[in-house]
């Protein structure tokens, strides 16, 4: 993970910020590009391992609550799936885009500011950026997610504090 040692002061305030909105009891809802669904999966799986050694973590696909996101068309479509997701979770909600930036899903993580994206081939303020003509980009990916969760241990069990971060 030696490329991720420059890019670390892009990642920590990003991250630092989302665990704690995470940990605070905001739900995430995970949204990929269709190429990176399958690492949609594996993210699932990754974060909420079922072995008892951390709590599980409000951590679902935007999919699963609503499958008809490739359906939305419009602005008004967008902000009646904002409605809905307010009233589905009062604590409040964040989502984790992963993908290309110009991807019609991307819109959706787009249109709100404390989104968490990891954006291909898209440089944008509050995102991190990837490039999507890497060809060790899936490794990467796997990588992020694996220090993500590193990240959320740490927290989780004080041995980081995320306010010295933000």
């Amino acid at each position: 993970m030696s490329w991720m040692e420059e890019r670390r002061f892009d990642w920590v305030p990003l991250v630092a910020s989302s665990i704690d909105r995470l940990i605070n009891a905001q739900t995430f809802l995970l949204v990929t590009d269709k190429k990176r669904e399958w690492f949609s999966r594996y993210i699932l799986g990754k974060l909420n391992k079922y072995d008892g050694d951390r709590p599980l973590l409000p951590i679902v696909s935007l999919g699963t609550v609503f499958p008809y996101i490739d359906n939305l068309k419009d602005e008004e479509q967008m902000s009646i799936l904002e409605d809905m997701l307010s009233l589905s979770f009062p604590a409040g909600y964040t989502f984790f885009y992963i993908g290309e930036g110009s991807d019609k899903r991307a819109k959706i993580a787009k249109r709100k500011n404390d989104s968490f994206s990891w954006l291909l081939d898209e440089k944008v303020q509050n995102s991190f950026f990837l490039d999507g003509s890497d060809e060790n980009l899936d490794i990467k990916l796997i990588q992020l997610i694996t220090l993500f969760d590193k990240s959320i241990d740490a927290i989780l069990f004080s041995e980081v504090d995320v306010q010295g971060a933000l």
